[in-house]
C-alpha cells in the first residue's frame, strides 16, 4: 500500500510538471504573438503588392499601422484589466486579434488590410501586457524572476523564425494563409486562456486600488528599471535598423546579411538563461550591476570601432554586437521583474506603461540612426552611445528611493545668501 501511494505521488508530480511546462508554452506564445504577427508576413510583401496592385509604400504602411496600434494598445489593457479582469481582457484582445486576422485574410483592398492591421495590433497587445501581469500576480518575486528568464529568451527566436515560417506558408498556400495561421494561433491561445487563467471574482479586480500613470512614473524604482529596459532595447534597435545597410557597404550579399543575425540571436538566448545562474550565485543587484558594466564595455567597443578607429572589417562590430545582445538577454528579465514587482497588485497597468515606454524609446533610437543612415556604422555608434547614456540615467534613478533624494543633488542658490555674500565682498 505505501508503494502505491508513492506511485500516485510520482504520477501527480509528473502531471504537475507537464501542466507547468504547458503553462510556460502558453506564456511563451502570448509573449511572442506581437512579434510573430509583425514578422511572419514580411516575405509576402511582393505577393500582396501583386494581389492589390499596390505600391511598395502602400504595403509598407501595413507595418507602420501595426506598430502604431502596438504602441497605443499597450496603454489600453491596464485599465481594462482593472474593470473586467485578466481572463476576460485576454478573451477580448485575442478575439479582436483573431477577427482582424480573418479580415486581413479576406480583404479585397490594401486600405482594408492596413486598417485591419491596426486593430490586429490592438488585439495583440493584450497578450504582451497580460502575460507579464499573470506571472507577477501568480508567483513570488524569485519564481517570477525565474519564469521571465525562461520566457524572454524565447522571444528572441520569433523575429528569426517567424519570417521563415511565413515564407514556407507563402510558398505552399499563398499570403492569405499566413493570416489564417495567425487566426489558428489566436484560437489556440483563447482555448489555453480558458484552461490556464482562473476566473476572477468581480469584487477581486474592482477592489484593487486604482492607480494612475502619474503614480507609476513617480516611483523611481519602477521608472529607473523601465528606462534601462527601454534604452537597452533602443541600443539593439539602433543596430538592427542600419546593420543591413552597413554590411552592404562592406560588400556583403543578402544571404550573408541574414546569417549575420544568427550570432546575436544565439547570444540573446544564452544571456537570458545565464541570468538565472548569475542571480542564484550573486543575487539580483550584483548580477545587474555586472551586466550593465558588460553592456557599457560593449558600447565602448562599438563606438571605438565604428567612430574612432573606423575599422575596415565588420568582425569587431559583429563580436561587440553579439556580446551586447547577450548582455541585453540577461538584463531584460531582471529589470522587467524589478519594475513590475513595485506594482504587483496593478501589474497589467504597470506592464502596459513599461511596454509603451520601451517601444517609444526603441522607435526613437531607430529613427535617430535612420535620419543619419548615410553615415553607416558611425550612425550606429553614436546612436548606441546615446542609448547608453539613457541606461546610466535609468540606473541612477532606480538607485534612489524617491525623487526627493535625487533632487538633493540639484541645489539652487539662495538669493538672500548671495546678496549678503556680495555685500560683504563690496565692503
Amino acid at each position: 500500500m505505501p508503494n502505491l501511494n508513492n506511485n500516485n505521488i510520482l504520477i501527480n508530480t509528473k502531471q504537475t510538471n507537464i501542466t507547468f511546462y504547458l503553462f510556460l508554452f502558453y506564456l511563451a506564445l502570448l509573449s511572442m504573438l506581437g512579434f510573430v504577427a509583425t514578422d511572419m508576413y514580411l516575405p509576402s510583401f511582393k505577393s500582396i503588392e501583386g494581389t492589390f496592385n499596390a505600391s511598395t509604400s502602400e504595403v509598407a504602411i501595413s507595418l507602420t499601422s501595426f506598430l502604431a496600434g502596438l504602441a497605443i494598445g499597450q496603454l489600453l489593457y491596464g485599465p481594462l484589466v482593472h474593470k473586467i479582469g485578466k481572463r476576460n481582457s485576454l478573451f477580448v484582445g485575442l478575439s479582436l486579434f483573431m477577427l482582424a486576422s480573418a479580415l486581413i485574410a479576406n480583404s479585397d483592398s490594401i486600405l482594408m488590410m492596413n486598417i485591419a492591421r491596426f486593430f490586429q495590433a490592438i488585439g495583440a497587445c493584450s497578450a504582451a501586457v497580460i502575460w507579464q501581469a499573470i506571472v507577477i500576480e501568480q508567483y513570488p518575486a524569485d519564481k517570477a524572476q525565474n519564469i521571465f528568464s525562461n520566457i524572454m529568451p524565447l522571444v528572441a527566436l520569433s523575429p528569426a523564425l517567424a519570417p521563415i515560417a511565413g515564407a514556407m506558408i507563402l510558398n505552399s498556400f499563398g499570403w492569405r494563409a499566413v493570416f489564417i495561421s495567425l487566426c489558428i494561433i489566436a484560437v489556440l491561445l483563447i482555448a489555453m486562456t480558458y484552461f490556464f487563467v482562473p476566473k476572477e471574482q468581480v469584487s477581486v479586480h474592482k477592489s484593487k486600488t486604482h492607480i494612475r500613470y502619474k503614480q507609476l512614473l513617480s516611483n523611481t524604482r519602477y521608472l529607473g528599471n523601465v528606462v534601462i529596459f527601454g534604452a537597452c532595447s533602443g541600443a539593439f534597435f539602433a543596430y538592427l535598423t542600419l546593420w543591413p545597410a552597413v554590411m552592404e557597404q562592406y560588400g556583403y550579399a543578402a544571404t550573408e546579411i541574414g546569417l549575420s543575425f544568427i550570432p546575436q540571436t544565439i547570444m540573446f538566448i544564452v544571456g537570458g538563461y545565464s541570468s538565472k545562474l548569475l542571480i542564484r550565485k550573486f543575487g539580483t543587484k550584483i548580477s545587474l550591476n555586472c551586466l550593465l558594466i558588460l553592456f557599457g564595455l560593449c558600447v565602448a567597443a562599438i563606438f571605438t570601432s565604428s567612430v574612432i578607429l573606423n575599422t575596415e572589417t565588420i568582425l569587431p562590430l559583429l563580436i561587440a554586437f553579439s556580446l551586447l545582445a547577450g548582455s541585453n538577454g540577461a538584463i531584460y528579465p531582471i529589470v522587467v521583474n524589478n519594475a513590475l514587482q513595485e506594482f504587483s497588485n496593478n501589474a497589467a497597468k504597470a506592464a502596459g506603461l513599461q511596454n509603451f515606454l520601451q517601444i517609444t524609446i526603441s522607435f526613437g533610437a531607430s529613427s535617430l540612426v535612420a535620419v543619419w543612415a548615410s553615415a553607416g556604422d558611425n550612425a550606429i555608434g553614436w546612436g548606441i552611445l546615446a542609448c547608453s547614456v539613457l541606461v546610466a540615467v535609468g540606473h541612477v534613478i532606480k538607485s534612489h528611493d524617491s525623487w526627493a533624494q535625487i533632487n538633493q543633488y540639484f541645489t539652487f542658490p539662495d538669493p538672500a545668501r548671495l546678496s549678503k555674500a556680495f555685500t560683504k565682498h563690496d565692503q
